[in-house]
């Protein structure tokens, strides 16, 4: 079962090889057996099953649920002392669509408190390591969700990304990533970290499992104002593409310059090469706004955060811890400052200077004008080719706390995946070779290959992709060694 996917696990239950009840007992068994070693969960439920309905999408197969989607009823942190007794009476609109299909919820997954930082060193309950090796990071705010696919925990998770957050941990753990255009996917009553950015998505072990959610997922919702209405289908004739001729790619040249690693840049390059193979058409061309991303987005980004966070100050939400105060601020302050961790804090003060009368126009505005300018990179590129390909992550997974006190080295991380963010793309990545270098434990860790096309161009993206995937054999490699 571990080395199944999840449409694969749905079709055993159609034609009685296993049942939905036996499926979701293996699944809370590996759990209990293995998660002491990953600590991916907040919550774990062990009784939620209904038995009454057998001609479903998804069958009753358990999904982690990370713990920034509201379901009603149960507790929702964001992995934030600041919610650690938030129970929603409102459920969230995916998790939603996904029950309606039948999905089994095994609860909620841990996160990067809020859906902030990266390295799983920033949640208020418990950090999680890389299934690959103990003491690595997986990488992302979404780490928990990427560990416990790619540990084989569960055959598919639910998350958020807003500038990486699928993107790194599936490239540092060695699952797929999917993320739609922004349109896409709805987002009410998840958790917001920076508005314009977030957007729900899946991790699965393979792009055909993506497209599979996808249908289930997007879907247009008034309560949401930026959803569209989207009503056609995956074309089923892309599953059964064998090469990629007639299609161009374009390789961009500044994500290949100083501060890649060597050893991912040759596992990328050699993926290149091997897409030439399947008879596609290798562009090189710039984006040169690209050097400018990093910065535009944290102004853009800390400014949605603090906006979003200023509901959480004890009385309308979060915890107040009730001590004697003799004044509002000193309300907001105390609350705030002693159940809110160091990354929610910075983001706030730096919204507040970047938004301050003072210094409006000489940051804020300039930096919504470079992303414009990032935007209009990505469209003058899509008019000569079909999709973008690009490394994910610009090193391998390093060891745990080793960058933890250095924001800056920390954002300088995110290069590769902050401005196809900025301009709302839709991307997907798939595993590509391991580092190869003089590290024996380095040499083992996965490197993944982006794929990026135009706005609302999923299906190409799925085609791309999938054709890539089949030609290479990466999938039968997905559980970690050391399980």
């Amino acid at each position: 079962m571990k080395n199944l996917s999840l449409l694969e696990i749905i079709q055993k239950i159609k034609i009685w090889e296993t049942t939905k009840e036996k499926v979701f007992e293996y699944f809370l068994k590996r759990i209990e057996k293995y998660d002491k070693k990953l600590n991916t969960f907040n919550q774990i439920n062990k009784n939620w099953l209904n038995k009454n309905s057998n001609h479903t999408k998804l069958q009753w197969v358990p999904i982690w649920i990370k713990d920034i989607f509201c379901e009603k009823w149960i507790k929702t942190t964001g992995s934030s002392i600041m919610l650690k007794d938030f129970i929603p009476p409102y459920e969230s609109t995916i998790t939603k669509k996904l029950k309606k299909d039948w999905m089994s919820s095994i609860w909620k997954l841990n996160m990067d408190e809020f859906a902030m930082w990266s390295t799983t060193e920033n949640s208020a309950f418990k950090n999680t390591i890389n299934p690959w090796w103990k003491n690595r990071i997986p990488w992302g705010s979404s780490w928990w969700s990427a560990a416990s696919v790619a540990a084989s925990l569960i055959p598919a998770a639910l998350w958020t990304d807003t500038w990486w957050s699928i993107r790194q941990p599936a490239s540092l753990c060695w699952v797929v990533w999917f993320k739609p255009s922004y349109w896409r996917n709805c987002r009410f009553w998840v958790l917001p970290m920076a508005s314009s950015l977030d957007c729900p998505w899946t991790f699965t072990k393979t792009v055909q499992d993506a497209a599979f959610l996808y249908e289930i997922m997007n879907w247009e919702d008034s309560k949401e104002n930026t959803t569209i209405s989207w009503k056609d289908k995956i074309d089923k004739n892309i599953w059964n593409t064998k090469n990629l001729k007639w299609i161009k790619l374009w390789i961009p040249k500044e994500y290949f310059e100083d501060g890649l690693d060597n050893w991912v840049k040759k596992a990328t390059l050699k993926a290149i090469d091997d897409l030439k193979k399947l008879w596609a058409e290798i562009i090189d061309i710039s984006l040169p706004m690209t050097k400018y991303a990093i910065a535009a987005y944290y102004i853009l980004v800390p400014a949605e955060v603090s906006s979003n966070l200023a509901r959480l100050d004890g009385i309308r939400y979060g915890y107040n811890s009730k001590e004697n105060i003799s004044s509002l601020e000193e309300l907001y302050t105390n609350n705030r400052w002693k159940w809110l961790w160091d990354e929610p804090k910075r983001r706030s003060i730096l919204w507040s200077y970047v938004l301050s009368a003072w210094f409006y126009d000489a940051y804020f505005l300039k930096a919504a004008k470079v992303r414009t300018l990032i935007i209009e990179d990505f469209n003058k590129a899509f008019s000569k080719v079909d999709a973008i390909i690009t490394p994910v992550s610009p090193e391998v997974a390093w060891e745990i706390w080793k960058k933890a006190n250095d924001p800056l080295k920390l954002y300088l991380a995110d290069a590769y995946t902050i401005p196809a963010s900025l301009a709302w793309l839709p991307w997907i990545s798939v595993p590509c070779w391991f580092a190869n270098s003089e590290d024996k434990e380095q040499e083992k860790m996965p490197v993944w290959l982006q794929i990026l096309t135009p706005r609302l161009q999923e299906q190409k993206l799925f085609e791309i992709a999938n054709i890539y995937e089949q030609s290479t054999n990466w999938k039968k490699k997905i559980i970690p060694k050391w399980y």
